[in-house]
């Protein structure tokens, strides 16, 4: 158990990635509501024996939630000045949307009423619909009674995160990604921030610089009067960053100034969580941004331009999956124009992909094991849609913005996809031929041809393969007088390590180098 004061300097794997950033936020002085961190080792133990585990910490939480009462001069889910937390998943590794959260822990009716009194009814009763709302689905039952005792709630809802380590949807990403079942995740609990309580509030993601394109420029989404839970979801649509700008721009200045500051100490693209409630700021989480694979070459090079990252980080920040993504065949302008337009929304993740449309992720599923190309469209994903959004070519939605579940795991994925495009499009869709175009937020009627690029049409590439060369124990080239790979696979990679070559010649010579550095990585660890 572990106070996030900005004094923990505990490592990821103990704290999580989110008890980690949180800590560093406190550390550097930033608005950042108090919070605890129940560890990783907690959160393996109670894999093995839920109760006894949760038995043996909380004293220890009930201590540390008194020092939360200190923190904010409230009480928990009692008294003329209550507090509520929030309780969320801090995996070592983010797992965005994956796993279960629970706001507003430890309101009943008592504290409904006091935050009728001091604010007003309406807020009151949103926060307890909130409440209400994720409590039960974090349960699994719509229809199970919220307890009234605000101690009771909150070890439900730690016991809930603990449980959703191993939900489907989560197990379904690790498989994915080949991560260890066996990490476990950490629980924090933070003082509540409300986005949901007056006309100076919202909740929002700001992203340090464009996690789609690679522009060196704020990107995000604002919510008036929401709370991150609703940004996230994708269930409502948001408005630009540029939004709070212009509504706030004190509070907007803070947030770049923290964003800068952040990005400065991690070296990376940072993506923010936050609140403003009622005119303040409030940072909940801070976390290296998901991005595309355009975007991943273009901020490692531009980190490595600013002398943030050195050549070997560079080039570990991009994976020959990315390049296999760049690489991917786009749509010619008067091919794409020739095409009837059905929708059109916000370009999540760039590329393009066609395929029959599905609007159930089993259907989809089962169209996939018969072979077919899938298109999954829907209202708006959910974390358990995340078996169909990997099965899936492309990913369509009705409504969400680039902070939503579906454009965040969607780019994390390698996904091509468009969200926000309007109610309705889903039923419209359903069971045609299309293809979606993720450079331009577009969905085209039919399965449209799309020409390949080479790395020598994409600038980045030619100036990633340079740094490439330098530093890789296998060069490759286009062309030359040295033994030719026709692939960049480990194992045809391996080979000619194992024959002491140190250049060759590939169609895809970045590929080559940089499964050559993984190899090598991996063979000295």
């Amino acid at each position: 158990m572990v106070l996030l004061d900005g004094n923990a300097k505990l490592p990821r794997e103990v704290l999580g990635n989110k008890g980690y950033g949180i800590d560093a936020m406190r550390r550097l002085g930033l608005p950042v509501p108090p919070a605890f961190c129940i560890t990783t080792a907690v959160g393996l133990r109670y894999l093995a024996e839920p109760a006894a585990a949760i038995d043996a910490v909380w004293d220890d939480v009930l201590a540390r939630l008194n020092w939360l009462e200190a923190q904010t001069s409230r009480t928990f889910g009692r008294g003329a000045r209550p507090l509520l937390v929030s309780v969320r998943s801090g995996a070592t590794q983010s797992m965005p949307g994956m796993m279960d959260t629970v706001l507003n822990v430890g309101i009943n009716d008592a504290v409904e009423q006091v935050l009728a009194a001091y604010s007003t009814a309406e807020f009151a009763r949103d926060t307890r619909r909130r409440f209400t709302r994720m409590y039960q689905r974090s349960a699994g039952d719509e229809s199970q009674p919220v307890p009234d005792d605000p101690h009771a709630q909150l070890r439900a809802a730690i016991e809930a995160v603990f449980d959703s380590w191993n939900s489907p949807r989560a197990v379904a990403y690790r498989a994915h990604y080949g991560l260890d079942d066996r990490g476990g995740t950490a629980v924090v609990v933070q003082a509540m921030a409300f986005g949901n309580q007056g006309p100076k509030s919202g909740a929002g993601a700001f992203i340090s610089r464009n996690p789609i394109t690679g522009a060196n420029e704020p990107f995000g989404e604002w919510l008036p009067g929401g709370q991150g839970e609703d940004v996230v979801s994708g269930l409502v649509n948001v408005e630009p960053i540029s939004a709070l700008r212009d509504e706030q721009p004190a509070i907007y200045d803070e947030l770049s100034h923290a964003a800068s500051v952040l990005e400065q100490l991690d070296a990376d693209v940072q993506e923010i969580e936050f609140t403003v409630e009622e005119g303040t700021l409030w940072l909940l989480q801070t976390r290296a941004a998901e991005r595309s694979a355009q975007a991943a070459v273009r901020l490692a090079l531009q980190l490595r331009q600013e002398g943030l990252i050195d050549d070997a980080e560079t080039l570990r920040r991009v994976t020959p999956a990315h390049v296999e993504a760049l690489l991917m065949p786009a749509l010619q302008p008067e091919q794409r124009l020739a095409a009837t337009l059905l929708a059109a929304g916000v370009p999540a993740c760039p590329g393009v992909a066609s395929g029959t449309a599905y609007t159930d992720v089993d259907e989809a599923l089962d169209a996939v094991d018969r072979g077919e190309q899938v298109i999954l469209v829907r209202d708006h994903t959910r974390p358990e849609d995340v078996q169909g959004m990997l099965a899936a070519q492309g990913i369509v939605t009705e409504v969400g913005g680039a902070a939503s579940h579906a454009a965040v795991v969607s780019r994390e994925l390698g996904r091509v996809a468009v969200v926000g495009c309007g109610h309705g499009v889903a039923a419209a869709l359903a069971g045609k031929q299309i293809t979606v175009d993720g450079y331009e937020g577009e969905v085209r009627e039919g399965t449209l041809t799309a020409t390949a690029w080479s790395e020598d049409d994409t600038p980045e590439l030619r100036d990633l393969a340079d740094v490439a060369r330098r530093i890789s124990p296998l060069r490759a080239h286009a062309t030359g007088d040295h033994p030719r790979l026709d692939d960049g696979t480990d194992t045809t990679v391996r080979a000619a390590l194992a024959a002491g070559h140190t250049d060759v010649v590939s169609p895809a010579p970045l590929i080559v180098m940089l499964t050559a550095l993984r190899l090598t990585a991996e063979d000295d660890q």
